[in-house]
């Protein structure tokens, strides 16, 4: 069972719609190399009962990903991965692009940067190297 691979986190202050922040959860656990093609999801029932999300709306994600063609609905058995989005750059704790931001980092809390600050850093550096139009 994959819910101790992943938990959802839902911020109902974020303003982004609920099952969009599951579809981004699901979709980042991938791309980490945490969720594997023939991997199950928490069933709709596992997350509505750690997150107390209407199960409507954990449909409503899963329908997203299978839309995209990252998942399958497999009836009576759950919702399984279907392919990857992994990379040999954003997988494991040793990738030299996650070690280098890593220290990093560790460089901008030693600095006294606030969350806020580095999001907002990472941002803005972020989009000089991938305007907007680029981003899917």
């Amino acid at each position: 069972m994959l819910t101790d691979v992943i938990e959802f986190r839902i911020d109902r202050r974020s303003g982004v719609s609920t099952y969009m922040q599951i579809v981004q959860q699901v979709k980042q656990a991938m791309r980490l190399g945490l969720l594997h093609p023939g991997d199950r999801l928490p069933s709709a029932r596992e997350v509505v009962e750690a997150t107390a999300v209407n199960p409507n709306t954990v449909l409503k994600a899963y329908r997203e990903l299978e839309r995209e063609g990252l998942v399958e609905a497999r009836r009576g058995l759950g919702t399984f991965v279907t392919k990857s989005l992994s990379s040999e750059a954003t997988i494991g704790d040793d990738a030299p692009l996650r070690q280098e931001l890593t220290g990093w980092m560790g460089r901008a809390q030693q600095g006294g940067l606030l969350v806020e600050d580095v999001d907002a850093l990472y941002s803005a550096v972020r989009d000089e190297h991938y305007p907007a139009e680029e981003r899917a």
